[in-house]
């Protein structure tokens, strides 16, 4: 097997991938660490090694892939993935530069590259994205006209929450995640005592009609993944039988290619003499007799060969004793 290929078997080993998610695991400890002053000044130089070998790890992960893949590293997103996260860890660090200081806190975001399960939900909320824009829209339109219609009621009685649309439109916002949504209405409905109706209705058709759809569309593109992982996983099953096939008739072509067609035919006449099972009674002596007999066989020529022993009716046996009886009597 190539070099290339022990490594590509290598890189997508369980055993390889439990190792990479330990060090990713750790790794996000220690940085979660650094941000402790009292575990800095401890214990800040093994946490900083710690880190620097996580990094490098991940480096010379990256580079066994770049040369197992070769081109079709650039083609798999995941795997431009973990370059942007390893890129921005090895940035340089200054003073003035503690924002990509802080960025190397994504290296844990890898475990969504090197989990499967992970994976394939990120990958189901990424597919389900178009699905997602027209609901999005079918809110934006719900708060909008929510906001106009609180903005006109309300902007007298509550300005801190209906004084302008802009308000509104955060107010209505909060109320739609539910947070503090029974406060907001109580506070207005000490004006408006009818005030419970516009609110109850925003309340219904925002939280349990719009944000229900937008779990359908992710449950229904995380089912969608599901059976497509199945379906690869089949696809990649069939590839490998065929091509276990085809191994296997390729050895048995090259078999019979090596058998020596001679060999062949001269074992199926004795098989088929031991097979067949011998005659009893006289055997005219000729070439085949003497084959089976196990001596030579005789030189052909003319044979005189007289009529056999034959058996007698019982008419012939009366006529024969009367005729007997009669050559005794004369006698």
């Amino acid at each position: 097997m190539p070099v290339r290929e022990r490594v590509r078997t290598f890189l997508e080993t369980s055993y390889l991938q439990r190792i990479i998610i330990a060090v990713i695991v750790i790794n996000a400890a220690t940085l979660g660490l650094e941000t402790s002053p009292t575990v800095t000044d401890r214990y800040g130089t093994a946490l900083a090694v710690v880190d620097h070998a996580a990094l490098y790890i991940f480096v010379a992960e990256l580079a066994a892939k770049v040369y197992a893949q070769r081109l079709r590293f650039l083609r798999d997103p995941w795997n431009l993935f973990d370059t942007a996260i390893v890129a921005l860890s090895l940035l340089p660090v200054a003073n003035g530069l503690s924002v990509l200081r802080a960025l190397r806190i994504l290296r844990a975001l890898r475990l969504i590259s090197v989990v499967p399960s992970l994976r394939r939900v990120v990958t189901a909320l990424l597919t389900a994205v178009p699905g997602m824009t027209s609901i999005v829209l079918l809110l934006g339109l719900v708060l909008y006209v929510a906001a106009v219609m609180g903005t006109k009621l309300y902007h007298l009685t509550a300005p801190d929450y209906f004084g302008d649309l802009p308000t509104s439109l955060f107010t209505l916002f909060q109320m739609m995640t539910g947070d503090g949504w029974s406060d907001i209405t109580r506070d207005v409905m000490d004006e408006h005592p009818s005030a419970w109706l516009f609110f109850v209705m925003f309340m219904l058709v925002c939280t349990f009609v719009v944000l229900n759809l937008f779990i359908a569309v992710v449950v229904n593109a995380m089912e969608e993944e599901a059976s497509g992982e199945t379906a690869r996983a089949t696809r990649d099953l069939e590839t490998a039988v065929l091509a276990e096939l085809s191994a296997l008739r390729a050895e048995v072509r090259e078999l019979r290619e090596r058998t020596p067609v001679g060999a062949g035919a001269r074992a199926r006449p004795e098989g088929r003499a031991a097979a067949e099972p011998v005659a009893t009674g006289p055997v005219a002596a000729g070439p085949v007799a003497a084959e089976v007999a196990g001596t030579e066989p005789a030189a052909a020529g003319p044979v005189a060969a007289g009529p056999g022993p034959r058996s007698r009716s019982p008419r012939d046996r009366s006529s024969r004793g009367r005729s007997s009886r009669g050559a005794r009597g004369r006698r």
